[in-house]
């Protein structure tokens, strides 16, 4: 049986301008989610804590429709159990998952980078093979995330993409980043030596494979870059 962990953000504090809080996307969680069982994959939600919230913007019908928004009113529905029993990233263990996929929501901004319990359980899967995906800001996941045989950044020399900075601005959100000394994806990129692909325009599904890494750019690039994870890990 393959075992995938859909890692979440812990974090649910005030973001935006009007003072809303951010938090999980949960289309990013809820679309993989519904992927990976389709594969008869079995799925567990863990974040640091053991604790998540929502992101103000996250259920409004742009992203959040059909299959997945069945799946989220449906306190029964296979997403809502498994989500309901979110683990705490130190009580997993770390040689359960074969892959590890971020989701994401502009919460990771604050807690992936220092995510020491969900690193330990993605470095473990990538070590043995296993496939490390993450969309939108998720892949944030990757600062601090080294191999410690060389203490280099897993992605350095890799190509990924996430949120562009042009989606930043348009929402309103770049300078706010900026005041809490946030990275954008593409800023966290150049810093890791990593090379960030920017797809054609900031709301194209879109995703990139770079051996055992999937990244995907945005809330509609969920699906593609959760079938990308699957491809890769299936070709192994």
């Amino acid at each position: 049986m393959v075992k995938a962990l859909i890692a979440v953000t812990s974090y649910h504090g005030e973001f935006y301008p009007n003072g809303g809080k951010t938090g999980l996307f949960v289309c990013e969680a809820i679309e993989p989610f519904l992927e990976f069982r389709k594969k008869g994959y079995e799925v567990d939600f863990a974040s640091e804590t053991g604790t998540y919230g929502l992101d103000v913007h996250c259920t409004h019908p742009d992203y959040l429709n059909g299959e997945a928004k069945a799946a989220f009113d449906d306190p029964k529905s296979e997403y809502s159990v498994a989500i309901a029993n979110i683990k705490k990233a130190s009580d997993v263990n770390v040689d359960d998952y074969d892959i590890v996929f971020a989701s994401a929501g502009h919460g990771t901004c604050f807690d992936y980078p220092t995510a020491d319990g969900l690193h330990a359980i993605a470095l473990s899967t990538y070590k043995r093979g296993g496939v490390v995906a993450a969309v939108c800001h998720g892949p944030l996941f990757f600062d601090n995330f080294n191999d410690p045989a060389t203490g280099e950044p897993i992605v350095k020399g890799k190509k990924i993409t996430g949120f562009t900075d042009e989606g930043e601005e348009y929402l309103g959100v770049f300078n706010i980043m900026k005041e809490k000394n946030l990275e954008t994806v593409n800023q966290m990129a150049q810093k890791l030596g990593a090379t960030y692909v920017a797809p054609n325009g900031p709301w194209d599904a879109f995703a990139v494979v770079d051996g055992k890494i999937v990244t995907g750019v945005n809330p509609q690039s969920a699906v593609v870059t959760a079938e990308k994870t699957i491809e890769t890990y299936e070709a192994k």
